[in-house]
């Protein structure tokens, strides 16, 4: 079944003409139609487009992602496609220029499917804070699929594509990509260009891919990674061959460090301590550590990200961008906009960010939590001098039920207490599957 095949398999086969752009795109589409229905994983999907596309596709030897489809999160820009990023505020608002990594992948062959569901403005753990409706966790329709790239994981865990793009500020990759049993990347901050995508927090935010494999994972992340002159942050440093590097990978002599957890799900503990015992055996060397700053990540992020949100989101008022409900005065328009635009997760973050930059409070909130950054950053740098990874859960929990943190944003926000710390520091992580418990991924 060709929507069963790897990315690298898809494009050799249609390199070697075994297979036409065309019959990819159509198993992928018939797959949709079939599952689409009971999962959601699309706000807007262009499979009809992309038929088109790959009708006209003349596939070159050297393309990395000849007619392989790609899903894209709804917050990063394709030129002709609607950028609504789970919100009403911008229902209707068509891109009108490729992200960068949009323009490399395309470049490289790949076909765009359709914009996935998200947590508006990417404010949530869950994909429930989507403006639009639920995506459902395709191992358990019943259960959430993580958050806020949810759209993205389920449609690489159901084979609706078999790579997608998701943005990660806190875990918004990696936890998704935990709870649908895939393999999410975030790679370090200004690797991958940010020109195209709607910033939430542009201090943390990173794009980042989902795929099934480690190979396919380099692959694309090869494709989009490197210098941008359109992303002041763009890192110059050269890209490494991640494909290269997937296939000489080696456990034996690996330098494994583990920081002390609580508060984990017994079927996640008992799933990473197998994993440990994996590792050793394969000759790895493994070692617990202690970190003094990293239970303060949770509290530092959820001071910054609000911040930065609060100063990003400013733009969406209807007069610059989004759609406008008119009042009888400026000041009036401003707010009936924002008011029926924004939904409640994210008018509780530009509150909350508004508040921790307010005069009189920046010092005690936001000055501090910029100083608690520093010293997770400089604490895990300092780990990574005598060891070459650190390793702990992505997760707390298996996915849960919806509507069960709904309730209680805390409890919510919880949910990142593992993944907020990298991003705070700008390094980069990946979320491996390790085991299945219960028919759910660990």
């Amino acid at each position: 079944m060709i929507w069963s095949l790897p990315a690298y398999e898809i494009a050799r086969l249609i390199k070697s003409k075994e297979l036409s752009p065309k019959e990819v795109i159509s198993a992928f589409f018939e797959r949709f139609q079939s599952l689409e229905p009971k999962l959601r994983a699309f706000i807007t999907p262009t499979f009809e487009r992309a038929l088109k596309e790959a009708e006209s596709l003349k596939p070159s030897s050297e393309m990395l992602l000849a007619g392989v489809p790609i899903a894209l999160k709804d917050n990063i820009n394709q030129k002709g496609v609607e950028t609504t990023c789970g919100s009403q505020l911008l229902k209707g608002s068509v891109a009108l220029f490729d992200a960068t990594v949009v323009s490399r992948l395309r470049a490289e062959g790949a076909v765009f499917v359709g914009k996935t569901n998200m947590d508006e403005f990417a404010m949530g753990s869950s994909t429930e804070y989507s403006a639009f409706f639920k995506t459902h966790n395709p191992w358990d329709l019943e259960r959430v699929p993580g958050g806020s790239s949810g759209g993205s994981a389920v449609s690489v865990a159901a084979r609706l594509s078999p790579l997608a793009l998701g943005s990660d500020t806190g875990g918004s990759v990696r936890q998704p990509a935990s709870f649908c049993g895939v393999i999410g990347l975030k790679p370090t901050y200004g690797r991958v260009s940010r020109y195209g995508l709607v910033a939430f927090a542009s201090s943390l935010d990173q794009i980042g891919p989902f795929a099934f494999n480690c190979k396919d994972l380099a692959l694309i992340t090869k494709v989009i990674a490197g210098f941008d002159k359109s992303d002041s942050t763009s890192s110059k440093v050269a890209v490494e061959d991640y494909l290269e590097s997937v296939q000489r990978a080696e456990v034996r002599g690996l330098r494994v460090a583990v920081p002390k957890f609580e508060g984990v799900e017994s079927a996640v503990e008992g799933c990473f301590d197998r994993f440990l015992r994996s590792l050793e055996e394969h000759g790895a060397y493994i070692q617990e550590v202690s970190l003094k700053y990293i239970h303060l990540a949770i509290n530092a992020y959820y001071v910054i990200a609000p911040s930065e949100a609060s100063s990003n989101l400013a733009r969406f008022d209807g007069v610059r961008y989004g759609n406008t409900v008119y009042g009888r005065d400026l000041d009036e328009t401003y707010k009936k906009t924002r008011s029926a635009g924004f939904g409640k997760e994210v008018k509780r973050r530009i509150l909350m960010g508004t508040f921790a930059l307010s005069s009189g409070y920046y010092d005690a909130y936001y000055l501090k939590a910029m100083k608690v950054r520093t010293l997770i950053a400089n604490e895990l740098k300092s780990i990574l001098r005598d060891f070459d990874i650190i390793v702990m859960p992505t997760t707390p929990t298996r996915a849960f039920k919806f509507g069960e943190k709904m309730s209680d944003p805390v409890s919510m926000y919880l949910s990142d207490i593992f993944t907020v710390s990298v991003n705070l520091a700008g390094l980069p992580a990946i979320s491996l599957p390790l085991c299945v418990y219960e028919n759910l991924p660990c």
